[in-house]
């Protein structure tokens, strides 16, 4: 017979209290395992959704994007002469950090010129470059141009033509 001290030390009332068996994580290891290869191959197997009902917007060709358009209207004769003028004085007065507006009153173009880099020198004059804006009523362009200092101490422009970025 055993002592009431060796009864209550032992483990076998436990048992009696016991519904369920011991679980644990390594009970769900083989089915976790298996779950996480699907979503792993899921979500890396580049899964992708085709979609022909027009879910996304469609452009059609004479629509225009961003914050300068298409000049519509080309500048005339008469616009780049004032052009010019502009660049000539904004060129002789110096300096990259000025414009020069112009505006045509004849055709109600209208822009600024303003130079955009050091002088330099090119067949031992001095020149410059410039960017021109050219806004008539809705249309609205760029115009990239150099001009060199004359003998007599003008600015005679040699390029006025549509600036391309690059």
């Amino acid at each position: 017979m055993r002592s009431a001290v060796e009864s209550a030390l032992s483990w076998e009332w436990c048992s009696l209290y016991r519904a369920w068996p011991r679980v644990n994580l390594s009970t769900f290891a083989p089915a976790g395992t298996l779950l996480t290869l699907i979503l792993v191959g899921a979500s890396s197997g580049g899964c992708s959704l085709s979609r022909s009902d027009g879910a996304f917007a469609r452009m059609d060709d004479k629509e225009t994007t961003g914050s300068v358009s298409a000049a519509e209207k080309p500048p005339t004769e008469s616009d780049l002469a004032f052009a010019r003028n502009a660049a000539s004085d904004v060129l002789t007065r110096g300096g990259k950090d000025f414009s020069q507006p112009w505006e045509n009153p004849e055709t109600g173009a209208r822009g600024s010129v303003t130079p955009i880099a050091a002088a330099y020198t090119s067949e031992g004059r001095t020149c410059r470059d410039f960017l021109a804006s050219y806004v008539n009523g809705r249309s609205e362009a760029w115009m990239q141009g150099g001009a060199c200092k004359s003998d007599h101490g003008r600015w005679e422009i040699h390029t006025l033509k549509p600036w391309k970025k690059g």
